[in-house]
């Protein structure tokens, strides 16, 4: 069966309540498919009236009325806010996968009046509410999601044309009361989750739904060892310089394993041995965390592979909204999961102090910077769309 891409778009009300996680994780653990992009889209009237009229198709095996109804709501609910001028949110997810459109579609599920139940992302996230008479009262269907190939195929080029110009590090997405001053931080979903369960990328995002930030930029990657070996710079020295003592007390341990060694370390003797070893095993520590986040440590990597994409993926996720950077780290608890409160994401996610579930920017100065390195900007929609169906 041949490789298809499938898409989810989650829409604006989705996302403003918070529901991004819980659609994610669904998607992943009962698609079967492998989420190959993430990109936030403001889109522009011109985008939101020509995917609508996409929308009314024969394939789809929602009835003409249904189908009507997500038309409107795609002209009334993604089209910029009539009072203030100001673009929604919606988040464009990519899955790759044999039969993907198929499967996708099917967690997604299909969407009736009055149907009640939570088998689908529509089912629990979703509403189609009407009255005695049958007159439509309330309708939200969650998430948008093609029901052929050849829509998904028509729909995909159409966001990709706009990909550019609507889509990407958002700008000015969301409206503040008067003296509210925003921050941004970075998180990033690290490759443990992506091994342990399908379902893990979503569960951690939902933790940090908690904050009440706003989403304006997302991207899943991999990391080259270049991009973790600048990603992580900083926490290189403070490895060399910090580890000293845990240097000098494992090397104690491992020589006391020695029977033959035949004598004690005095305390002045093992402080030695952790200035000495202190910075090469910061190096060895460090070596581990580029592996871990790329594939491959530096000693690993021939130079000319140093920029080409790793081999572990990983979500980033750009929050907005006031003190983003405690909110996020509050959530997120302490680099040492056995130290982390309990409900925290290390704690609840995390297995060691290097597989540690999730990153989150320390502060506003390195959120900028580490953006400025993941860049969520890059547009990743064309490259799958020629990998996969030879479409530019």
């Amino acid at each position: 069966m041949a490789i298809e891409l499938a898409y989810v778009l989650v829409t604006p009300y989705s996302l403003a309540k918070s529901r991004t996680g819980g659609i994610l994780a669904r998607l992943l653990t009962r698609s079967g498919c492998e989420l190959v992009a993430a990109r936030m889209f403001a889109p522009s009237p011109d985008l939101v009236r020509n995917y609508s009229e996409e929308i009314v198709t024969a394939s789809d095996p929602q009835d003409r009325g249904t189908q009507e109804l997500l038309r409107d709501y795609v002209l009334r609910q993604f089209a910029p806010d009539s009072r203030t001028g100001r673009r929604r949110r919606v988040l464009l997810l990519l899955f790759r996968g044999e039969d993907a459109v198929r499967r996708v579609r099917s967690v997604v599920g299909n969407l009736a009046p009055r149907y009640v139940g939570g088998e689908t992302i529509r089912g629990t996230f979703g509403d189609y509410v009407t009255d005695d008479d049958g007159r439509v009262t309330y309708f939200e269907p969650a998430v948008l999601a093609a029901p052929t190939v050849e829509e998904a195929r028509t729909k995909l080029r159409l966001w990709a044309h706009y990909s550019a110009t609507d889509g990407g590090l958002l700008s000015d997405p969301i409206a503040y009361p008067t003296g509210t001053t925003p921050q941004r931080t970075l998180v990033l979903v690290k490759p443990d989750n992506f091994r342990t369960s399908a379902g893990r990328p979503g569960s951690v995002l939902d933790f940090f739904s908690r904050t009440g930030l706003y989403i304006v930029g997302s991207r899943l990657l991999h990391l080259s060892t270049a991009q973790a070996l600048s990603f992580y710079g900083p926490v290189r020295e403070a490895l060399r310089t910090r580890l000293n003592a845990l240097a000098g007390a494992e090397s104690k341990k491992a020589l006391a394993a020695y029977p033959e060694f035949g004598f004690s370390i005095p305390a002045s003797v093992e402080a030695q041995l952790g200035q000495l070893l202190g910075p090469l095993y910061g190096d060895f520590r460090f070596d581990n965390l580029v592996r871990f986040m790329s594939g491959r440590s530096e000693r690993e990597c021939p130079i000319s592979e140093l920029d080409q994409p790793g081999s572990e993926p990983c979500l980033a996720i750009v929050y907005e909204g006031p003190d983003a950077v405690a909110k996020c780290r509050d959530v997120l608890g302490p680099t040492d999961p056995g130290q982390a409160p309990r409900g925290t994401i290390r704690r609840e996610f995390g297995a060691s102090i290097l597989v540690n579930a999730a990153h989150a920017s320390d502060s506003v100065e390195s959120a900028h910077r580490e953006i400025t390195i993941i860049q969520p900007e890059l547009d990743d929609l064309h490259r799958e769309l020629e990998a996969v169906w030879g479409v530019e």
